[in-house]
């Protein structure tokens, strides 16, 4: 069973702790929704604070990595130019799980939300018992991203005209309940997006005006006609985020400061203690999303026998024994020969879980027990990891599909454990986890163990120590 110590966030309230400050509770919830293919995640991206959302500055963001780090087997190609954002891809049905971060515009902070693309038949998935079980996921994500807001931002592409599934969408959203008392007065604006510069204004032929008439008569007012990827028509959402953050916080008594804290204090209000920054690596189909739901003891990402479901490295804090974590699941990592090519969406779903990984303090690498061996792809990540200076811990999942005897979870932990040292001798004695993500078997005892590597990890020797230690060293085997 799970440790019944572990605790989590809410899910009827975004990102927030389970005692969250005024601060967390002062925040506006704002989650991002529309048709596929509505610059959603160009929104997202651009709204996002870039500072409040990055643990530090890596060194690798100032000088370029040489040629075999870029292009070695977890390499990426087409590398992006939104370092820690959604993935943005004129593929229809790009994002999949709800991602959240920390947005800003003008002075105002507020916890930011993206979804998977809605349309009339992903909203039949809610009540379809015979329904693909992935997009019934994906759109119960997004249910969970509707309650939970205080705004919705309902996008559509300006130049195509309000469709059947954004009429469906604004009914259905009509219809969804807030999911906690603070969500009560939930407001929706309508943005119409992909309207760079100001010529359909001037032209009275323009469809684009029929557009926006058309919009009005959707029932949540007049649609703020924006471009998300140029950053236009921006004002008037920030005047409306402003507002609703000023009136929520006056309806539950938050008295406000003129010297607020900014995103980055936010993110860490309610804990003097540094979160545990942890990224969960590994090839496809290995469990990774679901240790992640096993660990929240939620649903909170996608999971599925579809390799590749996971795209988006999705942060997630959390709350452990009372100790701050910020939990990335990531997706899975093939070799740059096996990944589709049919667009870019992979290299850069590859990059965002190696960037997770950088700026992770501990790095746990998850295996699939039914091979009974490390793979080279996880020799290479593993590689990676050393490379980056990050802590290394081990789980092998799966280990309720062990079904012979005399091969123990002991037996597999200390194969791992030899391979490992062969390649990497400075790994000596990585810690190896036994379990089963699925049946929740051992898995409460990962968490003390990524703590204890995370506690060696920043361990800090002192110059008089290692001097010491090198030169008995040297007495004992002197250099050639």
């Amino acid at each position: 069973p799970l440790s019944s110590h572990m605790t989590h966030f809410s899910t009827s309230s975004i990102i927030n702790t389970g005692v969250a400050s005024d601060d967390d509770r002062g925040m506006l919830v704002v989650s991002i929704m529309g048709p596929p293919n509505a610059g959603k995640s160009t929104l997202f991206n651009r709204l996002m604070c870039k500072e409040a959302n990055r643990a530090y500055r890596l060194a690798s963001d100032k000088k370029p990595r040489n040629k075999r780090g870029a292009q070695g087997r977890v390499g990426h190609k087409n590398p992006s130019n939104r370092p820690g954002g959604a993935i943005v891809s004129s593929t229809p049905g790009t994002t999949r799980d709800r991602r959240e971060c920390i947005g800003r515009i003008g002075g105002t902070t507020f916890r930011l939300v993206d979804t998977a693309g809605v349309d009339g038949e992903k909203i039949g998935h809610l009540v379809s018992k015979s329904s693909d079980p992935m997009e019934r996921a994906m759109i119960q994500q997004t249910l969970k991203a509707a309650k939970a807001a205080d705004l919705v931002l309902l996008m559509f592409d300006a130049r195509v005209g309000v469709t059947t599934d954004l009429a469906e969408t604004a009914r259905w959203l009509r219809k969804v309940g807030p999911g906690s008392e603070d969500a009560q007065l939930r407001e929706v604006q309508i943005l119409a997006n992909k309207l760079e510069g100001d010529s359909w204004s001037a032209n009275y032929e323009s469809p684009v005006l029929d557009h926006l008439d058309e919009a009005a008569r959707v029932g949540f007012g007049a649609a703020i006609p924006i471009s998300a990827e140029h950053g236009e028509g921006l004002a008037d959402v920030a005047a409306i985020i402003e507002d609703l953050t000023e009136a929520k916080r006056e309806r539950l008594g938050i008295v406000t400061n003129d010297n607020d804290q900014d995103g980055d204090d936010a993110v860490r209000s309610g804990s003097d203690e540094k979160p545990l920054q942890l990224a969960i690596l590994g090839r496809q189909n290995v469990g990774k999303s679901t240790l992640v739901n096993a660990l929240l003891r939620e649903e909170r990402v996608i999971t599925g026998s579809t390799p590749g479901l996971t795209r988006d490295s999705i942060a997630v804090r959390w709350m452990w024994k009372g100790r701050p974590v910020q939990l990335a699941d990531t997706a899975g990592i093939r070799k740059g020969a096996k990944r589709e090519r049919s667009d870019n969406i992979e290299d850069l779903a590859v990059q965002d879980a190696m960037r997770s990984m950088k700026v992770a303090d501990v790095a746990i690498l998850v295996l699939d027990a039914e091979a009974r061996m490390l793979q080279r792809q996880e020799l290479a990540i593993a590689d990676a990891v050393v490379r980056e200076g990050r802590s290394l811990v081990v789980a092998a999942n799966k280990m309720d599909l062990l079904v012979d005897d005399e091969y123990t979870a002991r037996d597999y932990a200390t194969a791992v454990q030899e391979q490992i040292e062969i390649r990497f001798p400075m790994l000596r004695k990585t810690p190896v986890v036994p379990m089963s993500s699925l049946t929740g078997e051992n898995v409460h005892r990962l968490m003390p163990v990524v703590f204890n590597a995370r506690d060696r990890w920043q361990q800090i020797i002192g110059t008089g120590v290692l001097n010491r230690w090198l030169s008995e060293v040297l007495d004992a085997q002197g250099p050639p």
